[in-house]
């Protein structure tokens, strides 16, 4: 018998949001791992706040939306407020009744300034971290470092010279000028994104083309995987080396001394000699023929267990750069950036985890 079509909506629902949602549904594992991290951040958030005035946005759903834009790469906070109008997953995971309204746009990104301007990035990641350490998915001695690109929200065209030069006649289009950079020598030091004046010129390797950008730095525990510091500086040439002694100092959880891979970039005097200062046993590739590291270090087997472990960071980066929004970063200045991609690597480790949590047979 054919089913007759109903073009009638029923008039009431009985059934929640939570009984919608399956029970082998990722995002739940996921929930509970947020709302254990967003528990210990109740003190800070209530830093954040006045104690009068017309109530805001709960922090702990902003931060919740704003994870799901991380992970299913919503573009904007204009299609995450549409997402979440008609979303039932979304309304479920980010706390929202079905008949509640969605937030303004503007009012969204007006409290996400708040959440900006108080490091909850940091903290959230911190606490993230924590509770990988109780399930003992860290360890505290083998360690890879390494950084990547994050391409600046600033066009070629806004990278001019500091002292502009008047420009003679009348352009075709004032908003989109036709600007010929061929013979024109640019460096960072003579011009400027006027876009975003903390953007430098950079590129990754010889024969590629030079981009405004920020340089995203990661440390991962070689045992999972998993990320245990992030962080985004100017982009320079020396900017890997010198931050990863900076991450390394900061690791939490880890031993006096340490192991640490990494590429050819990192092999040179100078950088080696101040991991070991730092407690570090350098399991960086060597350089051909000009290399720094030598046989004391790259004779022993942990080297070659280094260096096969240490390509696992580069999964970090392609999740972040295809999934988290961070191959083109949304926002400008160092310090935005960074808030960003540390919840972007926040948000990595959430997936890792439910993931190990699930093998390993952990309820959630």
């Amino acid at each position: 018998m054919r089913g007759e079509e109903r073009q009638q909506s029923a008039l009431f629902s009985y059934i929640s949001p939570e009984s919608r949602v399956p029970a082998s549904h990722p995002l739940r594992r996921i929930r509970a791992l947020v709302d254990q991290a967003l528990v210990e951040l109740g003190p800070q958030f209530e830093a954040l706040y006045a104690s009068g005035g017309r109530p805001s946005i709960p922090p702990e759903q902003l931060l919740r939306a704003l994870l799901l834009q991380v992970l299913y790469t919503v573009r904007s906070e204009r299609q995450l407020m549409e997402q979440l109008d008609y979303n039932i997953l979304f309304r479920w995971f980010v706390g929202l009744g079905l008949d509640e309204p969605v937030w303004d746009v503007t009012v969204f990104t007006k409290n996400r300034e708040r959440l900006l301007a108080g490091d909850v990035a940091q903290a959230l990641f911190t606490a993230v971290l924590g509770h990988a350490q109780q399930a003992r998915l860290l360890s505290n001695e083998h360690f890879t470092v390494d950084g990547t690109l994050v391409q600046a929200w600033a066009g070629q065209k806004s990278f001019q010279r500091r002292t502009r030069r008047r420009r003679r006649g009348r352009d075709d289009d004032p908003g989109n000028p036709t600007v010929n950079f061929h013979g024109e020598q640019r460096s960072n030091t003579t011009h400027a994104s006027t876009t975003d004046p903390e953007a430098q010129l950079a590129k990754r390797g010889l024969g590629q083309e030079a981009k405004l950008a920020y340089h995203g730095h990661v440390l991962m525990d070689n045992r999972h995987g998993l990320a245990v510091a992030a962080c985004v500086t100017a982009a320079s040439g020396t900017a890997e080396r010198t931050t990863a002694v900076a991450l390394v100092r900061a690791a939490p959880h880890r031993r006096a001394h340490i192991t640490l891979g990494a590429d050819k970039g990192y092999d040179t005097r100078e950088c080696l000699a101040r991991l070991r200062a730092a407690g570090v046993t350098p399991h960086v590739a060597r350089r051909v023929n000009r290399g720094a590291v030598d046989g004391r270090t790259s004779r022993h087997a942990g080297y070659l267990v280094s260096q096969r472990i240490r390509k696992r960071v580069e999964e970090i980066f392609g999740w972040l750069k295809t999934i988290g929004l961070q191959r083109q970063t949304r926002f400008r200045g160092t310090a935005r950036v960074n808030w960003m991609f540390t919840f972007a690597t926040a948000v990595y480790n959430l997936v890792r985890m439910q993931r190990l949590l699930l093998a390993e047979g952990v309820p959630g």
